[in-house]
């Protein structure tokens, strides 16, 4: 029987896996989602101590410290490291108890600044990231690292994926510390409940490319069963996807009917123009992959958000 322990499996990517593995019910996999209540993953002691109690066969690694622009840009040295110890940790225990596979999930946000565009998996090391994100960047960096460093030396089949913007149901919709798209929404949730304008934070021009959590999670699951390789494999949907802040934000007031003004706040930092990225690799495994439309997914997420109100992370 394969164990599967996920770490941050009550986030917005574990959320997902969840439906996806209840959709599925394999027959021959048992499926163990973490959330922080579980135990610190900062910490050695309290790590191994999950490791001991679940003795998990294969790990998908997704508990991380996240933070949309802003709350990066002020808390670099958290950033890097918790998240650091964390992954560490997690790949020390994973080696110590005889994990045969870890599938741990980095973030298109951590390739280099200067570079040419679309960027691709050979590319995650050559230069520095943007200013904005160093601290999550090179703690995520190292996560590639050590993977290398555990085949080398031992022969571990640690591997990562690298999804490009990742939004759905049970996001975090904070204004102020979430990611762009689940701010728009609850942005817009605000501005159609209060009839006041829909303020864009920069100037909208930023490009993007957004993948949806359930289709995320289905590649996810896909890699843990199926993807054999130490290099990452960057998961997105395609080049010709990609879309503006501003775009974004007219599909949020599309899905939800909203039709005020809307304001851009250019006083606010845009981050990193674009980072688009290349799904060469991934097309070559699945070439078939249908992603969810993105103004389906922002209707789902939206009606989600909505339905959810009072309980949802905001």
């Amino acid at each position: 029987m394969t164990r599967v322990l996920v770490t941050g499996g009550s986030g917005l990517v574990g959320k997902a896996i969840q439906h996806v593995i209840a959709e599925e019910k394999p027959l021959d996999e048992e499926w163990i989602f973490l959330s922080s209540t579980d135990g610190d993953l900062r910490n050695k002691e309290e790590t191994e101590s999950i490791f001991t109690a679940h003795r998990p066969t294969h790990v998908v690694h997704l508990a991380a410290l996240v933070g949309g622009l802003y709350h990066n840009m002020s808390n670099n040295l958290d950033f890097f490291l918790d998240n650091f110890r964390i992954n560490d940790n997690v790949l020390s225990c994973s080696h110590a108890h005889d994990v045969q596979k870890v599938v741990s999930c980095l973030s298109t946000c951590i390739f280099p600044d200067d570079t040419t565009y679309p960027i691709d998996e050979s590319m995650l090391h050559q230069g520095p990231p943007h200013g904005s994100n160093f601290g999550y960047s090179y703690a995520k960096r190292m996560v590639d690292v050590m993977n290398r460093g555990y085949h080398q030396q031992h022969g571990r089949m640690y591997t990562s994926v690298i999804p490009t913007n990742i939004f759905g149901p049970h996001d975090n919709f904070n204004i102020q510390l979430g990611h762009v798209l689940p701010g728009l929404i609850h942005k817009v949730y605000l501005a159609q409940h209060n009839d006041t304008a829909l303020t864009i934070w920069g100037s909208g021009r930023p490009l993007r490319q957004f993948i949806y959590s359930i289709d995320l999670a289905r590649l996810i699951v896909w890699a843990l069963r199926c993807y054999s390789e130490i290099e990452p494999i960057i998961l997105s949907v395609d080049e010709a996807e990609e879309i503006s802040i501003s775009d974004a934000a007219q599909m949020v007031a599309k899905a939800t009917g909203f039709v005020g003004e809307t304001l851009h706040d250019e006083s606010r930092a845009d981050g990193q123009f674009r980072k688009t990225a290349n799904n060469g690799k991934l097309r070559r495994y699945l070439p078939n992959f249908r992603f969810t439309p993105i103004q389906e997914a922002i209707q789902t997420t939206c009606r989600w958000f909505s339905d959810n109100y009072d309980t949802a992370r905001r």
